[in-house]
């Protein structure tokens, strides 16, 4: 099974699942959306890419962990020092969702495009493989947004994969520099218009359309920042469906 259209999910969201006092800890349930999402059976297959962090090997045995005992059945990507797996393509297209983690957004691009997997993700995503990520693993599939892939102070970047037509905000509640740079490149027109998640937000996309937006925690939200003809800047509020 595959999902019905090119499907990704864009978000601000950790792998784990707020934990509530004396629960036990638990993934996230936008995976969960993201199975169904593609149609998975009861064993759905998720890939984990993590070059945004150079494939740093303590983070993947966190995301093994945590999908340990799960009903997913969890492969990752590597790239450095050379591709984990002899045929990339067929390994990615095999998988009901993949999920890019967080990290440098930049690098992330870079690399991918150095071995050819922009081109890749784009005929899995458009065969119906789900594709979603947290933080840089969001604003990739975008044309761009605020970034410290260049040191603590962020910047404007815009050389997203962009497919998705507008800019992407990170981590929109949580770090202060976010939403003013944000403001500022969508007001100069540095980006289009924007959507921008806070912390525990998720954007669903279907095509280039965004259809809604999911929360792992209530008080949070998704915003569009957009300009006006006279070149102020609007921000609405995108008030997001809560995952169980």
């Amino acid at each position: 099974m595959a999902a019905s259209e090119p499907t990704i999910l864009a978000t601000s969201m950790g792998i784990y699942a707020p934990r509530r006092a004396g629960a036990a800890r638990r993934i996230n349930p936008v995976f969960d959306l993201a199975a169904d999402l593609a149609g998975a059976g009861p064993e759905p297959r998720i890939c984990f890419l993590n070059q945004a962090e150079g494939d740093q090997p303590t983070t993947l045995t966190r995301v093994y962990e945590a999908f340990a005992g799960s009903r997913f059945r969890m492969t990752h990507l590597a790239l450095f020092p050379m591709p984990n797996v002899d045929d990339v393509r067929a390994h990615l297209r095999a998988q009901d969702v993949i999920w890019v983690g967080g990290g440098s957004v930049a690098n992330l691009v870079a690399v991918w495009r150095v071995h050819g997997l922009g081109e890749i993700l784009r005929e899995c995503w458009e065969a119906g493989v789900v594709l979603g990520g947290v933080s840089a693993g969001s604003i990739c599939w975008h044309t761009g947004g605020a970034t410290d892939s260049f040191g603590p102070t962020l910047r404007g970047f815009t050389d997203g994969l962009g497919w998705l037509p507008y800019g992407n905000g990170v981590h929109y509640d949580s770090e202060e520099q976010r939403r003013p740079l944000m403001h500022k490149l969508v007001g100069d027109g540095t980006l289009p218009t924007a959507h921008c998640t806070d912390d525990g937000t998720g954007l669903l996309y279907r095509g280039e359309r965004l259809v809604e937006a999911v929360a792992d925690r209530p008080g949070v939200s998704a915003y569009e920042v957009s300009r006006g003809p006279d070149g102020s800047v609007r921000e609405t509020p995108i008030g997001p469906r809560l995952l169980g």
